[in-house]
């Protein structure tokens, strides 16, 4: 994209350490990769988010570590884990709209607590070594939450802002808003990236007509949906090397058959291919059915 700044959003159970290597390796066009949320559980680190942040996992892979938090103690113990393992560099998801995070009030949901959000800008403060960004929405129920924080969000020390310009409460229904991502952009002190529903180059080229300051962009369903959107390898010869590391991951680290389609299906799920190839591929029950179901698709595609 010219210069560009191209990121890949993340979303839980779709883009770990494997599938991010394998579109790197695959495709390419990806400035970083954002790992699904690192997030505290039981009054700790969730060991599995940790190994999926495992720097030796991502190894040869631009990766940045998102963490999601209710406030700054929790951001603190967050960032202490990453920082543990070798992290320079961690992203705060403050735009995830699904309800079990919003209610903790996390994600969308800290959008609410302008004083939680103070809470973590000086823990920014006080970690001069970490290169932060944020990742946000709107607000959760109104533009005028989003707003209310660009006093605190202006004061970040922030690499950048990564704006999805809908509210929490949307989730991903309704169009999203660019008058209200106008107004942020015009009082945001730090560079912008713009994320939401972006499926085809000529959308970025469009926004970068309408908004001539802007960063670039983070592609998330867009990209799972059409992992080749941003290389020039035709789509059948691009999922078919991607599959081959999935695939290969998988039955040398799952155990059974149910472990081992759970990952290979989430592969395929926001995949644009041809419905009657998909469901095929989504309804088998044994690695042998599927199998014989991704032959026949590869053979289609």
């Amino acid at each position: 994209m010219n210069g560009f700044y191209i990121a890949f959003a993340p979303l839980q159970g779709y883009t770990d350490a494997v599938y991010r290597r394998a579109h790197h390796e695959c495709v390419g066009g990806v400035d970083e990769y954002y790992t699904p949320f690192v997030r505290i559980e039981s009054g700790e680190v969730r060991r599995k988010d940790l190994r999926d942040t495992d720097p030796a996992a991502d190894e040869g892979v631009p990766t940045v570590p998102q963490v999601i938090a209710r406030d700054g103690n929790e951001f603190a113990h967050l960032c202490d884990a990453l920082q543990g393992q070798g992290w320079g560099r961690i992203d705060l998801n403050m735009g995830c709209p699904f309800p079990m995070q919003v209610k903790s009030g996390r994600g969308s949901g800290l959008l609410q607590h302008p004083d939680r959000v103070g809470e973590i800008l000086r823990e920014m403060q006080h970690r001069p070594e970490v290169t932060f960004s944020v990742k946000m929405r709107l607000g959760q129920e109104c533009v005028d939450e989003g707003a209310a924080l660009m006093p605190i969000i202006n004061d970040m020390p922030l690499l950048h802002v990564t704006l999805h310009p809908r509210l929490g409460r949307q989730q991903y229904k309704g169009m999203p808003d660019r008058e209200a991502f106008r107004r942020f952009y015009e009082e945001c002190k730090h560079p912008m990236v713009y994320n939401g529903d972006i499926t085809e180059p000529a959308q970025m080229a469009e926004l970068r007509g309408e908004f001539p300051r802007l960063k670039g962009f983070m592609l998330g369903r867009g990209l799972l949906a059409r992992p080749w959107l941003l290389g020039d390898r035709a789509p059948r010869e691009v999922l078919k090397d991607m599959h081959a590391i999935v695939y290969r991951h998988a039955t040398d680290h799952l155990c059974g058959d149910s472990q081992i389609l759970s990952r290979l299906h989430a592969f395929w799920e926001y995949l644009d291919i041809p419905h009657k190839q998909k469901k095929a591929i989504m309804k088998s029950t044994t690695l042998r059915r599927y199998d014989e179901a991704v032959a026949m698709a590869f053979h289609q595609i």
